[in-house]
């Protein structure tokens, strides 16, 4: 009696969890796809042979870890569903034992950017979860379909469906939940202010321009256009084409413009005129541009410090000016 009330009460628990997490990390593939080429890295898991694979890996794992919580949660195959959930917590078992031990990846991702967990925190959760995942495995006859097994697979099936369908929109858009300081409506500077925070949300933002630091300048501007080019030669050069013709349009419009960019260009002023960005390039960390927008080329608007608008290349001519 005592191990069936066990294990309905680590269902919930577990499923709940995976679910919540699986989601937030869903409306944000690419924040795991960095994730995952950080602990590939050659300064910690020295796996670069993988970090091609990031992204498929991601989804991969975020789809398995959504998909894995609905089925304990209905009651679908109960015994590939716990051994499933144990292997799945294992891999995060030790990454975050990894992170922790050795002081590498300070944040996991585990919960995307929607909660903010220390390596020591990450792990001591995995710790506690995998004693309710033992408690499944030793109550796995205990777990049952909710209502049936037919509406318990058709639920399952329906949840990878939906899961992957989310995540095909959020790659060719952008996020369709923003956990992020630079989110719309957050004002840059209060995200950058030390009185504020003890930790600053936004850090290592900058427009660097030959003639310096621009960014305090710009959030002082009722138009701002920020063109972000994280890596140069990543750039989805397709996208170069729609961004220029919504760059003219905000410079008609009185908008001041400056391309946002990690990368060295040899010869700036032929990359100028080859893609029509007649415009102020800077330089800003590469990290802090990848989290700015989720995407290669994208553009964010911005007025007085706020951030009224992000879109990716494919979206410019939302854009209302």
């Amino acid at each position: 009696m005592m191990l069936k009330l066990a294990t309905q009460i680590s269902r919930v628990l577990v499923g709940l969890l995976f679910v919540y997490s699986g989601f937030v990390k869903l409306v944000d593939p690419i924040g795991s796809q960095f994730k995952f080429e950080e602990y590939f890295s050659e300064s910690v898991l020295n796996m670069e042979f993988l970090i091609p694979f990031a992204l498929p890996f991601s989804i991969l794992l975020i789809v398995a870890e959504l998909a894995l919580g609905i089925m304990l949660l209905v009651g679908y195959k109960p015994k590939l569903t716990v051994w499933s959930l144990f292997g799945l917590n294992l891999i995060f078992l030790f990454l975050t034992w990894y992170s922790y031990t050795y002081n590498k990846v300070t944040d996991c991702g585990c919960f995307g950017d929607a909660i903010k967990l220390t390596p020591k925190e990450t792990f001591y959760k995995n710790v506690i979860f995998m004693v309710f995942i033992g408690v499944l495995l030793a109550g796995v006859k205990h777990i049952k379909p909710l209502i049936s097994e037919k509406i318990a697979s058709l639920t399952s099936l329906a949840s990878i469906l939906i899961s992957l369908g989310i995540v095909y929109h959020v790659l060719n858009h952008l996020p369709i939940v923003d956990f992020r300081a630079y989110a719309i409506g957050n004002n840059i500077a209060e995200g950058m202010s030390y009185e504020l925070h003890e930790e600053p949300p936004i850090h290592d933002f900058s427009i660097d321009t030959d003639e310096g630091d621009k960014l305090e300048e710009a959030l002082t501007k009722d138009k701002v256009m920020l063109i972000f080019l994280y890596n140069f030669d990543k750039t989805e050069k397709e996208g170069l084409a729609s961004i220029s013709k919504a760059a003219k349009k905000a410079k008609e419009n009185g908008y001041e413009i400056y391309v946002l960019t990690a990368s060295y260009i040899e010869d700036l002023a032929a990359t100028q005129k080859e893609f029509d960005l007649p415009y102020t390039f800077a330089f800003c960390d590469e990290t802090a541009l990848k989290t700015a927008i989720r995407a290669n080329p994208g553009i964010m608007t911005i007025k007085k410090g706020v951030i009224a608008g992000k879109w990716n290349w494919v979206d410019v001519e939302d854009i209302d000016f």
